[in-house]
């Protein structure tokens, strides 16, 4: 392959919550870029997290990695035992001696999430560990690989959210949830601030309404190759994309060599689509969070006309 088309040769990634939706894609398109991706995750080929979706693997993103022309390498862990994440670090350091990117897209909180319930309804132990999954092992992540980013200049961390800075302000309930995703996006605000003095990046970058494959099988009963039949459901569904394009916005990122005038910013995949000219898998380039705020907040009917 061209080496214009695989930019980040040379280059390692630790993408942190690789086994499924945007962390796979984002570990497939770096791994397409060139890059070493090292995919780290709880579900394996023996064992499957509290998810319970055993369809998809670390094993299984690392292959797709190595598929897509870069060195995919599975690494299990829980990502809130630091002990582990630090044993994937040091793991990273002795086989490549660098870490160039830097992504933090654990979650897996979903189905502790009661949706419909005031804060106080809400159950107490599953709201905290909605609190654990999605900004505690954010800042695991941080902690432990920030180190051996920081080595060399040129670091990038990328924090993985739902919602812009501005789509976040007004309230995204539940409480617990709206608290999950609220968070990454101050931690690369605040991370911003520290990485510069050696030469490194923090962003926050959401995608849109992500076609995951929970979101296919089970919100919608749809697959990839028939998504548009969600849109009976749910015409604002006509917006969605697929995983592959936050995974191409994260690429896009790692291989820029000015991605410095990003630092501290709230992305979204769409806004980047538009900056850097790549599309989603089916040749469009949705901008969700443009068109959540001027047709769906604004209560127009669904129309992805000039969004896509």
């Amino acid at each position: 392959m061209a080496e214009e088309h695989r930019p980040l040769a040379g280059r390692t990634a630790l993408v942190a919550g690789a086994t499924r939706g945007a962390g796979r894609a984002i570990a497939v398109e770096l791994g397409r870029a060139g890059a070493a991706v090292y995919a780290v995750g709880r579900t394996t080929r023996s064992r499957t997290s509290e998810v319970r979706r055993p369809t998809e693997t670390i094993e299984e993103t690392a292959a797709l990695v190595t598929a897509a022309g870069g060195e995919g390498v599975a690494c299990e862990a829980d990502l809130l035992d630091a002990a582990q994440v630090a044993a994937v670090v040091e793991r990273v350091d002795a086989e490549r001696g660098r870490l160039d990117v830097l992504v933090s897209n654990a979650w897996g909180g979903d189905h502790l999430v009661e949706w419909e319930k005031r804060m106080w309804e809400h159950d107490l132990e599953a709201g905290l560990r909605v609190l654990r999954l999605g900004v505690e092992t954010h800042l695991v992540a941080a902690a432990c690989a920030l180190p051996l980013l920081v080595r060399r200049p040129g670091g990038l961390l990328v924090e993985i959210t739902d919602g812009t800075a501005e789509s976040n302000r007004p309230y995204r309930k539940p409480f617990y949830y709206d608290l999950a995703k609220t968070a990454p996006l101050r931690i690369a605000h605040d991370l911003a601030e520290e990485l510069p003095e050696y030469g490194g990046t923090a962003v926050c970058l959401t995608p849109g309404w992500l076609r995951s494959e929970a979101m296919l099988d089970t919100a919608f009963r749809v697959t990839e190759e028939n998504w548009r039949e969600g849109c009976a459901q749910d015409p604002h569904f006509a917006m969605s994309e697929s995983p592959a394009l936050v995974g191409r916005a994260v690429a896009a990122l790692a291989a820029d060599p000015q991605v410095a005038r990003w630092n501290g910013v709230s992305l979204s995949s769409g806004g980047l689509a538009r900056e850097y000219g790549f599309t989603d898998a089916d040749g469009s380039a949705p901008d969700f969070w443009r068109y959540y705020a001027e047709v769906q907040q604004a209560g127009k009917p669904a129309d992805p006309t000039g969004y896509r």
